[in-house]
């Protein structure tokens, strides 16, 4: 029986089984860890209120504009368990606070030098950033309302 995913989509309660089998347990056969994988891959990105950024677009699309309104950085990885089980969070933040905070996803292994420059060295980690500067930090992957009240701090 097929039923909305929380990330767009939908998965049968068997494909829920495989998934949640490889990511508690970093186990399953084939099926389970090729099943994990396409899930995770497609709906790292889902929503579009998030937008990529980069070592090349920082400084214009978080630095700046943090100018005008907060920017939520989620400094992540394609290898890493926690942050996949963190983006559908990260995707419902974006879409609950659009027109409010930007929200942007930046990967470790691709832009070393944002991710070296604020420090980061666990994943995840989100960063919110006002005017130019880093004002709330929270590593790991922690509850939504953790994440909220952060940033409601922050948002006018």
């Amino acid at each position: 029986m097929k039923r909305p995913a929380p990330f767009g989509g939908s998965v049968d309660r068997q494909e829920t089984y495989y998934l949640l089998q490889h990511l508690i347990n970093g186990q399953g056969d084939q099926q389970s860890s090729a099943l994990c994988g396409t899930l995770l891959k497609a709906n790292h990105m889902a929503d579009s209120n998030i937008q990529a950024v980069n070592d090349g677009n920082f400084e214009s699309e978080v630095l700046a504009a943090s100018g005008s309104q907060p920017v939520v950085v989620d400094f992540w990885a394609e290898w890493c368990r926690p942050c996949h089980m963190l983006a559908p969070t990260v995707a419902e933040i974006a879409h609950d606070y659009a027109g409010k905070i930007k929200v942007t996803k930046l990967n470790v292994d691709e832009a070393m030098n944002s991710a070296g420059r604020y420090n980061i060295r666990g994943i995840p980690t989100i960063l919110v950033f006002k005017n130019g500067q880093v004002v709330e930090q929270i590593v790991g992957a922690v509850p939504k309302d953790q994440i909220t009240k952060a940033i409601d701090r922050h948002v006018s």
